[in-house]
């Protein structure tokens, strides 16, 4: 008797934090270590990142992580993870050269790590299974999808996929490899859902050539186009463009750059050397040169693209200062987090009468699979089990749709949480249920250091009530305080306008203090926690308020001044 398990660290109802396990008889394939980026209510949080300590408790059981594209929601957890967890890595070609490359931003020693290289082709061996891979049509070259093979048959992962036929050889999807697959029984597909409600392609390849093209005919001037860092082939296809009408190019955006460094190295992005073009820093007021027949793109992640915009027209970029004889691109449509500063980015635009030719999301080609491509998929592979992934709760709905389209009765359709088991036995899927723990990380700059929850409640009431900070000096032999406390505020109330507020407050800290230093024993500690405590509840009584409240005592010994 055989037994698979499967369920997800992260990725379930959510977009981003992709991490999924195959337990095969004890061994574990784990599929993708993503990020998710926070919401804004989620102050100084750069990262969120799956908790892993399921893998920290079973490392020993680890076969590899196994990486189906280098996107960060799918590979940006692992600088932090290989830090505790040192297990071989597979991956393509360029996904392992974007991971050794962040890696090396983190000051990791790649050295210490075993890397393995795949393609389409690549069938890995284990004790209790193998795992196939075939290629995937998505933004980024190098994308796999990938299948455990088991006594059982398989269970097949696709990631980010579309059947998009209109896109170059390095992009295109390997149907023979996905045929090659349903040899076996094929248990259970686990397919991504972030486009299970398109219905199909909105645009076709030529009316997104003519859209852009607009941008270029009958313009001399420069063209700054704005472009996400991770969307190769979206930045291979306006580069064409741009030298169809023999533009030069240059590229800003430190991420962008090593990104694209990285794809022309590998071949896998094609931009003549002749072409490209150096930008001279802007000194002082000194008016910058202006070449005519320039292309410029500005690339990052997220907001970057629309921050270096917004630089650009402001005049406070060091390379480009737009006027209005320039034309932008925009190829960013805002995706979920940037909406506030794409509109902002739009609205500076405008105000500075800079030409604006802006690509609607729809003409734009898809990255994740419509309802069409998923159909196509689960008849080819014709699964026993339909199992969506990668996605929100509301992209489930629709996976659940579009199954039930398909034939799938309810009991063949599992929309799962993180950390919930799914367990088959022999193939089949059993009634027990299991969890495993799940959760969080959130990381504040470096992926080194997560954020305590305390500290992320801390930022959420400063952000909101603000701080006070009172500070009284105490004399210790006579056991009094010397005068009324200091106060400061920051964030919560206008002192000059609140003077009879903040009289009180100095009195009460002086009386709780006061009072504390009766006792025939005593701590500082003691007196600070009980005249905060007297503070906090007044404070909320008349302001309806909780800001932090940081209490402070200088000693004083006849001349002398020491904290306590």
């Amino acid at each position: 008797m055989s037994q698979v398990r499967f369920f997800a660290l992260g990725g379930l109802g959510e977009d981003g934090k992709n991490m999924y396990v195959f337990d095969v008889d004890g061994r574990l394939f784990v599929f993708d270590a993503g990020l998710k980026y926070p919401t804004q209510d989620l102050l100084g949080v750069d990262a969120i990142l799956p908790n892993y300590q399921y893998l920290i408790d079973h490392q020993s059981q680890i076969e590899g992580f196994f990486l189906s594209h280098g996107h960060e929601d799918h590979i940006g957890a692992l600088p932090k993870i290989l830090r505790e967890i040192n297990v071989p890595i597979y991956g393509s070609f360029f996904t392992l050269e974007l991971l050794k490359d962040t890696l090396k931003q983190h000051q990791f020693d790649e050295k210490k790590l075993v890397f393995h290289t795949v393609n389409k082709d690549s069938v890995l061996s284990f004790k209790t299974a193998k795992v196939r891979f075939y290629q995937t049509t998505h933004s980024i070259p190098g994308s796999l999808g990938m299948a455990v093979d088991t006594a059982d048959g398989m269970f097949v992962y696709s990631p980010d996929y579309t059947f998009d036929q209109n896109v170059d050889p390095i992009y295109q999807t390997s149907f023979d490899r996905i045929q090659a697959l349903t040899q076996k029984k094929v248990v259970a597909l686990f397919s991504e859902s972030l486009g299970a409600h398109l219905r199909h392609l909105e645009a076709t390849d030529t009316e997104l050539e003519l859209e852009i093209s607009q941008a270029f005919i009958n313009r001399k001037k420069r063209i700054i186009v704005s472009a996400f860092s991770t969307d190769i082939y979206r930045i291979q296809r306006v580069i064409n463009i741009a030298l169809k009408y023999q533009r030069k190019i240059a590229i800003i955006g430190r991420k962008a750059q090593r990104m694209i460094d990285i794809a022309i190295n590998t071949g896998l992005l094609k931009i003549p050397k002749e072409q490209f073009e150096a930008l001279k820093f802007i000194e002082g007021s000194k008016v910058p040169e202006k070449p005519e027949n320039l292309m410029v793109l500005v690339a990052g992640d997220r907001h970057e693209p629309f921050h270096m915009v917004q630089r650009m027209v402001l005049k406070q970029d060091r390379l480009i200062h737009l006027d209005s004889e320039d034309t932008v691109l925009m190829m960013t449509p805002p995706v979920p987090g940037t909406e506030k500063i794409a509109s902002r980015t739009l609205d500076i635009l405008y105000r500075h009468n800079i030409n604006i030719h802006k690509i609607d999301k729809a003409m734009l080609p898809p990255a994740h699979a419509s309802s069409s491509d998923v159909k196509l998929l689960s008849n080819i592979l014709k699964p026993t089990y339909f199992v969506p992934v990668i996605g929100e709760h509301r992209h489930f709905f629709h996976m659940r749709q579009i199954a039930h389209q398909l034939g799938y009765e309810d009991d063949h359709i599992f929309t799962l949480e993180n950390g919930h088991v799914l367990k088959f036995i022999d193939g089949v899927v059993t009634g027990e249920t299991d969890t495993v723990s799940t959760g969080e990380i959130l990381v504040d700059g470096s992926l080194e250091e997560s954020i305590h929850d305390v500290v992320l409640k801390d930022r959420e009431i400063l952000s909101q009530d603000g701080v006070i900070i009172v500070s009284a000096a105490i004399h210790v032999r006579s056991k009094k305080v010397i005068g009324l406390p200091e106060i400061s505020s920051r964030g919560f109330i206008y002192v000059k306008e609140n003077e009879t507020l903040l009289t009180e407050l100095q009195e009460m800290y002086k009386a709780s203090i006061e009072k504390g230093l009766q006792a025939k024993q005593f701590e500082f500690r003691t007196l600070r926690d009980n005249a905060k405590d007297v503070i906090s509840k007044y404070v909320f009584d008349k302001t309806l308020r909780r800001p932090i409240i940081i209490p402070a005592i200088v000693t004083v010994e006849d001349d002398k001044y020491t904290h306590a």
